[in-house]
């Protein structure tokens, strides 16, 4: 199943909402943005994430999707949310447990898995393949997602929503891939900018994107969509980012061959930088039926200051101060 597979229906103002997870990054943003839109929210987790987050706002059933779904029986929603499902058997089993409970299911998937990223992606083109169910290595993460979807929609089939978010930026990001840029900007003098300006960048506030799952739950649509952002160049990014931090760095330029002959990673050796062969595309993603369905962006500044004002993230990048000024030594 693919595409929008049904007309959307009016929009239902008031939804009792499961999310499975919940209580990080985009989970925490959807409960956020249901509950200002005055949805009844109830949180399905282990209880070991941020257990306090949304006091008495929210119902909470403990359990752990991976061997004990039991808290869910018994209860019924208009719609579940799964924003953490990685893998086929804990899919599967998440699955039986609402599907005779629910009206729609919604999957947060990925873009990754798309087969080809050479090329633009859309919707209908293919995917990649798991061929081996107990493989958990990182570089089978799009295939895993694939199956998950595939288990979604064979059981739900107009119930299932499949969602393929790109790069999620934004509030309570716990990596500093987005959030390195404004930061970096902000201290001043050379910054090493990666790649060519031109170079295109695609990325989705994690706010824009919890705006635009619930918009989806709300008018009960079927279907699989891209959900990324607009296209941009890095240069344009950088600019802004410039501009929103009232910075007066300077861009050093530095060719994506010289950065990869340096030893650093095609994959975020400098953060958002990609120079990975067969992932030409990565960053041009078709997102013409999420726009079609009500995908909406904030300005871009927003979500720049957004990830400065925020708590440093834990995860930082390893493209560090003194690799900079180096590799802007033999630019």
């Amino acid at each position: 199943m693919t595409g929008s597979d049904t007309d959307a229906g009016p929009r239902r103002l008031r939804l009792r909402l499961l999310v499975l997870g919940g209580t990080r990054f985009l989970g925490r943003a959807i409960v956020d943005a249901a509950l200002e839109r005055g949805h009844e929210v109830t949180l399905f987790n282990r209880g070991t994430t941020n257990p306090g987050l949304f006091g008495s706002e929210v119902e909470k059933i403990r359990g752990d999707r991976t061997e004990d779904l039991s808290g869910l029986h018994g209860h019924s929603w208009d719609a579940v949310v799964d924003v953490a499902g990685y893998y086929p058997a804990d899919v599967a089993r998440s699955v039986e447990a609402v599907r005779a409970s629910t009206g729609r299911y919604l999957f947060i998937s990925s873009v990754s898995v798309y087969a080809d990223q050479s090329v633009p992606q859309v919707e209908g083109s293919a995917v990649a393949r798991l061929t081996d169910p107990e493989d958990r290595r990182p570089e089978s993460y799009g295939a895993r997602k694939a199956a998950c979807e595939v288990i979604v929609q064979d059981a739900l089939d107009q119930r299932a929503t499949v969602i393929r978010p790109g790069l999620i930026v934004g509030p309570h990001d716990s990596t500093d891939r987005f959030s390195y840029w404004p930061r970096r900007i902000s201290q001043g003098g050379e910054v090493l900018a990666p790649g060519a300006p031109g170079d295109p960048l695609q990325f989705i506030d994690v706010r824009d994107l919890a705006g635009f799952v619930l918009r989806l739950a709300e008018e009960d649509c079927s279907g699989t969509y891209n959900a990324t952002g607009k296209v941009v160049t890095f240069e344009s990014f950088l600019a802004t980012c410039q501009r929103a931090c009232g910075s007066g760095s300077r861009l050093i330029w530095v060719a994506s061959e010289r950065l990869l002959a340096a030893g650093l990673d095609p994959w975020m050796g400098v953060p958002l930088w990609i120079s990975a062969p067969g992932w030409e595309a990565a960053n041009r993603v078709d997102i013409t039926r999420a726009l079609a369905a009500g995908l909406e962006f904030r300005p871009l500044g927003q979500t720049i200051h957004a990830a400065m004002q925020g708590p440093a993230p834990a995860v930082l990048s390893d493209f560090s101060t003194e690799r900079e000024r180096e590799l802007l030594t033999t630019a």
